[in-house]
């Protein structure tokens, strides 16, 4: 039996919520209702907290529309086999849906949410091949992946806490698939620094 995943397992089949509820891997309630901005969130906002929390949504936020822009190039690079470029907007739907609730989160707090940049710089010169975005797209994850690893601790709303690390467990997942697709070990090591 073969464990090793193929670029032609990537299917768009189903929704992120469906591959999530069939791996076991669902946002609790309790996140996804504080992600989405419920009032209860929105009656906590003020103070010096809320806005080290909000400057840190920011930077989450920030860092998630980079990625829909690098996955946007990489889906238009034509350098993207169908199941590939598939699973390359997938992740970026993904991200969409985080920056979507990044920014609503951020606002039920009282705060302004960052905007996307106009022009990102990437290394547009050295994606000569599908191995190239991939590797360049696992190395964004995997800066994802660590960014909200060291934000999860600095929130001062545990509840943020967690449903940051919901997100990173995401992010995971992504780079453990990327580095799969590449041919390599998905899972390097024990523990993520």
């Amino acid at each position: 039996m073969s464990f090793l995943i193929q670029p032609d397992d990537f299917t768009m089949q189903g929704t992120r919520r469906s591959f999530l509820s069939k791996s076991g891997l669902l946002l609790s309630g309790a996140a996804v209702a504080l992600l989405a901005g419920q009032d209860a969130l929105a009656a906590k906002k003020g103070g010096a907290s809320t806005h080290a929390d909000v400057n840190i949504l920011n930077t989450a936020l920030g860092a998630e529309l980079e990625a829909i822009a690098a996955y946007q190039l990489g889906a238009e690079s034509g350098l993207l086999q169908k199941p590939v470029l598939d699973l390359a907007l997938t992740f970026q739907g993904h991200h969409k849906e985080h920056a979507d609730i990044l920014a609503k989160t951020i606002a039920k707090l009282g705060g302004k949410a960052v905007n996307a940049k106009e022009k990102y710089t990437f290394p547009v010169d050295k994606l000569k091949s599908q191995t190239d975005v991939l590797r360049f797209a696992a190395t964004l994850e995997k800066g994802a992946v660590s960014a909200y690893l060291g934000a999860v601790p600095l929130f001062g709303n545990r509840e943020l806490a967690q449903a940051a690390a919901s997100i990173l467990g995401d992010e995971a997942m992504h780079w453990a698939i990327l580095r799969n697709a590449l041919g390599e070990v998905p899972v390097p090591s024990a523990f993520m620094s």
